[in-house]
Order: C-alpha cells, then sequence, then structure tokens
C-alpha cells in the first residue's frame, strides 16, 4: 500500500517481517553450529510465513511492501543461510571421502591378511 508516495505497512505485515527476519537469525545461528535439521524445520515455519506475508501484500508487487533496509537485511540472511549450509555441505563431503579413503585402506588390509 501506497500513501503520497509513502509506504505503508500493516502491523500483520510487519510482524510477518520480523519473524520472518527472526526465523533466519537462528537458521544461519543453527547451520554454523551444524544443526542442519532444525534449520530444515525452522525451514518449513519461514516458507509459511513468506506464503501469508504474499497473501496480505498487495497483488501487484509483494515487495513493494518492504522497506529498502529490511529487503537488503532478508537477503543477506538467506545469503549467509546459503553460505553457511554449503560450508556445513563440504564439511559433511570432506569428512565422507576420509571415511571412504579409511574403508578403502581396511578392504585392501584386509585382502592381503
Amino acid at each position: 500500500m501506497t500513501t503520497n508516495n509513502t509506504e505503508v505497512i500493516s502491523d500483520n505485515q510487519v510482524h510477518l517481517l520480523d519473524e520472518l527476519q527472526t526465523l533466519l537469525e537462528k537458521q544461519v545461528a543453527l547451520a554454523r553450529q551444524g544443526n542442519i535439521r532444525e534449520v530444515e524445520v525452522l525451514s518449513k515455519q519461514a516458507g509459511s510465513l513468506v506464503e501469508q506475508i504474499i497473501q496480505t501484500g498487495t497483488p501487484d508487487s509483494p515487495e513493494a511492501l518492504l522497506k529498502a533496509e529490511q529487503r537488503e537485511q532478508l537477503g543477506k540472511l538467506y545469503e549467509d543461510l546459503c553460505l553457511a549450509i554449503s560450508a556445513q555441505k563440504a564439511g559433511v563431503c570432506t569428512e565422507l571421502k576420509q571415511v571412504l579413503k579409511g574403508k578403502k585402506t581396511i578392504q585392501a588390509y584386509r585382502s592381503h591378511i
């Protein structure tokens, strides 16, 4: 909604956006701790919030409801979340490679006994 070229956001929309920001912050922290299971649980809640935000927004442009600074903050949090998840994925891949290498070593040792 706009009034005299000023963006107006309802209290409900502000609450939903604040909740989304809080969830993203929690997801980033959990991803950095390696708790991907909880990140997934919170992602379902975040998805639900996004749907509610879209439904309460104007059909023409839900993004117009966000202030530029809040849009940037949410975007940064999402990028941080993606980076944290990617880092966890890389760590898991490295560990898996080490496990497979150890398994091959044990199999080679057993075959020569």
